[in-house]
């Protein structure tokens, strides 16, 4: 089993736009409450704090944290989307609540989700495209940190001069400007508009280029596309798979995927505490 019998976990997924804290047994979400990310260190902390408060009972093993930033010892270091800045964040919950505290980058716990109760590959990486682009590796089927604790940042390797996270958020602003606030890639995949078409070849491209680099560091077995992006369905995951074909270099073929498991931040922010 991956978890003891009849433990409990309370488990945040924490993004730059929302965050979501579950009451996980076993496999299973028992309880799940959301809300937006708070913008100042107070609120978030304050906000944290009332939903663990929230689902905490006697039976509860710890309190597993994924969160949109290098992580290292439990502290937060230099997170782009929550102002939280080398901030002590597992010594800060394991004061206010004596239990057993876990914290990795939000990306990683989707990863390690993945390859516990998803596709179970041994190597393969996630890319997860939501306020930012987010990266886990997963090698010889454990989580990758590279030497000093802080690999797998992939929304931040460099493309054309940019790293892949500018570019995101650059085709975020321009569907923005173009069809307004609150249009995600969804809906221009539905739409018949050559401006829609041209930033989805354009995104798709960029994509291909950034994951087909990180395949041939890798030689990955799959790639898992993940965060908001998975509600773009399969129209926009075949362009992107047409652009990592255009970029491969190995002689091979390598699948972009989304990713099997529901919930993989909350599910694999849970999974931190089995593996220590």
């Amino acid at each position: 089993m991956i978890f003891k019998k009849r433990k409990k976990v309370i488990a945040f997924d924490i993004g730059g736009t929302s965050i979501r804290c579950g009451l996980v047994q076993g496999k299973k979400i028992l309880k799940l409450v959301q809300c937006e990310t708070p913008k100042s260190k107070k609120l978030f902390l304050d906000k944290i704090c009332e939903f663990t408060k929230e689902f905490m009972e006697k039976d509860i093993a710890g309190i597993g944290v994924g969160f949109p930033a290098p992580v290292k010892d439990g502290i937060v270091k230099n997170p782009p989307n929550v102002k939280l800045k080398n901030f002590d964040l597992k010594k800060y919950l394991k004061q206010k609540f004596r239990k057993q505290v876990e914290i990795a980058n939000d990306v990683d716990c989707v990863a390690l989700a993945e390859l516990k109760l998803g596709i179970k590959k041994k190597n393969f990486f996630v890319i997860a495209l939501g306020t930012g682009i987010g990266g886990g590796v997963i090698v010889n089927g454990e989580l990758y940190h590279g030497g000093g604790g802080y690999g797998s940042e992939l929304g931040h390797i460099i493309i054309n001069e940019k790293d892949f996270e500018s570019l995101w958020k650059g085709t975020k602003k321009r569907i923005e400007k173009e069809f307004g606030k609150g249009m995600l890639v969804r809906d221009l995949v539905k739409m018949k508009d050559p401006k829609a078409k041209k930033i989805l070849e354009e995104a798709a491209d960029y994509l291909g280029e950034g994951i087909a680099s990180v395949i041939s560091v890798l030689d990955s077995e799959v790639v898992v596309l993940g965060g908001g992006i998975r509600d773009s369905g399969k129209v926009f995951l075949k362009m992107v798979n047409k652009g990592v074909k255009k970029y491969s270099f190995l002689p091979k073929k390598v699948r972009v995927i989304f990713g099997k498991v529901n919930m993989p931040g909350v599910l694999g922010a849970a999974l931190l505490l089995d593996e220590k």
